[in-house]
Order: C-alpha cells, then sequence, then structure tokens
C-alpha cells in the first residue's frame, strides 16, 4: 500500500518555498511573503469539481491566509493514500512582493481514513486554529471522524447538503454540547442577511408593537424543506416568544423561491428573494436591497472570522432540532 509520511511532505514543502523565493526575487521582483493564519482542513469527495474547490480556496487566501490541507475521499476500495504539494500566490494590487500559501492534497480511501489523522497532525501549524470543512456529509457518519477532527479548534459542516434534515440537526446538536470543537453550520450562515434584515424591520417601535398577539409565521423553502426552513423558524419563534406578548405559530410550505412571511391582524411583513435582491414587505409597501448568492466562498470568508463560541446559533440549533422533530 502506498504511504504518505508527514516528514516528506515537510521537506516538500521547504523545498517549494525555496523555489518559490527564486521565482519571486527573479525578474525584477520583490520576494515573496509566506503568510499563515491558521490550518484549514477540507474533507471532500474526490468526484467533486477539483477546480471550482481551488478557485474558492485561492479567493478566500488573501483575506485569511492558511495552510490548506485537501483531503479528497476516494471512498470503498483498496487501501490507498496519496499526497502532493504546491503554493496559492498572488500579488496585492500596486504592489510587486507575491503573497503565497501552501497547500497539501492527499487522497485517502475509506480503508486509509485510520491512517490519516497520523499525517494531518504534523502538519498542522503550531500555535495557529486548525479548521475543518467538512464537505462531505457522509464522511460525518464513518468511525474515524472523531478521530481525524480530534485536533480541530473548529468544524465547518453544510446541514443543507446531508440527506436528511431531522438527523443533521440531531447530529449538530449533539456536537455543540461538546467541550470541543467549536461548531459552525453553512445553512445558518446563509441567513444572515435574511436575520439583520427582519431584525431592523421590529427596531421600529411601532412595527414591533403591532406584533402583539397571535403570529402567523409562514417559511417557504424551495423543494424539500431543508435545515435553513428549521433554523429560521427556531430563531424567529425564540425572538417572539421572547416578548412574552405574542403567540407564534410556524408553518413550513414549498416554494419557488425563498421567503419568511409573518403577520397578525392588520399586519403584515414578507422577505423574498428574487434573483439577488432581497424584497422587504411591509403593508404592502416594499423596497429592494442586493442579496448575492451565497457562495462558499461568501458563507466561508464570513465563518473564518469567528473563532468563537456563537450561543445565538446554538440556542437556535436546540430549537430547531425540536422544530424539526415537530413537524415529522
Amino acid at each position: 500500500m502506498p504511504t504518505v509520511a508527514p516528514d516528506k511532505i515537510l521537506k516538500q514543502l521547504a523545498d517549494l518555498w525555496v523555489s518559490t523565493a527564486r521565482q519571486g526575487d527573479g525578474d525584477g521582483g520583490e520576494g515573496v511573503l509566506r503568510a499563515c493564519a491558521m490550518t484549514l482542513v477540507v474533507l471532500t469527495e474526490e468526484s467533486e469539481d477539483v477546480s471550482t474547490l481551488g478557485e474558492t480556496l485561492a479567493a478566500l487566501m488573501p483575506e485569511h491566509p492558511a495552510r490548506a490541507i485537501v483531503i479528497r475521499l476516494r471512498g470503498a476500495g483498496e487501501r490507498d493514500l496519496a499526497e502532493r504539494v504546491y503554493a496559492q500566490c498572488w500579488k496585492p494590487f500596486g504592489q510587486r512582493r507575491q503573497i503565497c500559501c501552501e497547500q497539501v492534497e492527499i487522497i485517502a480511501s475509506d480503508a486509509a481514513l485510520a491512517d490519516v489523522p497520523s499525517v494531518v497532525l504534523p502538519l498542522a501549524v503550531a500555535d495557529l486554529p486548525v479548521v475543518f470543512w467538512c464537505r462531505s456529509p457522509r464522511v460525518v457518519q464513518v468511525p474515524e471522524f472523531r478521530e481525524l477532527t480530534a485536533l480541530a479548534t473548529r468544524i465547518i459542516v453544510d446541514s443543507g447538503a446531508f440527506p436528511d434534515p431531522v438527523a443533521a440537526l440531531q447530529w449538530l446538536d449533539e456536537a455543540v454540547k461538546r467541550p470541543r470543537p467549536l461548531m459552525a453550520d453553512l445553512a445558518w450562515t446563509r441567513l444572515t442577511r435574511w436575520r439583520e434584515t427582519l431584525s431592523q424591520v421590529f427596531e421600529n417601535r411601532q412595527n414591533l408593537a403591532r406584533l402583539a398577539g397571535t403570529v402567523q409565521v409562514l417559511i417557504g423553502d424551495t423543494g424539500a424543506v431543508t435545515t435553513r426552513a428549521f433554523y429560521f423558524g427556531a430563531w424567529i419563534k425564540d425572538g417572539l416568544e421572547s416578548l412574552r406578548a405574542t403567540v407564534p405559530t410556524i408553518r413550513i410550505v414549498r416554494s419557488p423561491m425563498p421567503f419568511i412571511e409573518l403577520a397578525t391582524d392588520g399586519f403584515k411583513v414578507r422577505l423574498e428573494r428574487e434573483d439577488e435582491r432581497l424584497i422587504t414587505t411591509i403593508d404592502n409597501v416594499a423596497h429592494c436591497t442586493s442579496l448575492p448568492l451565497p457562495t462558499d466562498y461568501l458563507l466561508l470568508r464570513e465563518e473564518l472570522g469567528i473563532m468563537r463560541r456563537d450561543p445565538v446559533f446554538e440556542k437556535t440549533l436546540s430549537s430547531a432540532t425540536r422544530v424539526a422533530y415537530a413537524t415529522e
């Protein structure tokens, strides 16, 4: 079986920096700056588009420079491990000096997953956060996942990609109760602008005062009901119940475009996406704001800037799990 030795990879990284520095000094360049603020480990299936993932990582590096370790999962098959090393480099606008980050790619079959932690641990940059971005819903269920992510400061998943949203929320709810690592969910991150906009609506005290009594909450989700809808419903429910004067009822329906609607007698607020716009309608008066499609780059850029526990997310996750079970 092919083996991957951490000391061999570290030597390849050292040689890479020597050759990159020589290239940076040539042709009138001003050298190369080595940048690293974390170790970013990406777990992804080998079948996923390599170029798209590479573009996402390259876009992240200027703001969140990292030693990126991409573990591509080959699935069932013979015990197999392979690796390669390269650098991501860019020149800030108006400068001649390159800034470079390291990238290691490891290909592993499921049968070799038990060997991966012993490879990744020595590659993590000392005294810096270690973030795992798990793009494969399948891998969180394998026995080796806990050992593989044991050194993680933070684990980022996308529960929207899980086949069973209720099981995904239950797994996450159990995971956040452990002291470490910290957990993040891109399905929750997708709601940031929606939550900000809805909060701004009710910063107006007149709008807030009109929420007394029973509030009908209608959430439109595209296709099958996802964790996003459960998160949004739970977050709104918790917020309305904190007012004590309101009694919320939550209903999730299928819709061509995502939307959220709060209604009481004589008062209605609706937020709805149309392409890359968020349309907010209050009592039939609408206005639009920009709402870019939530790409992996935009979502990761937001999450990589957070290295602390998020109590709002954790509380909403617990509530969303209960909402999901109630709708089954």
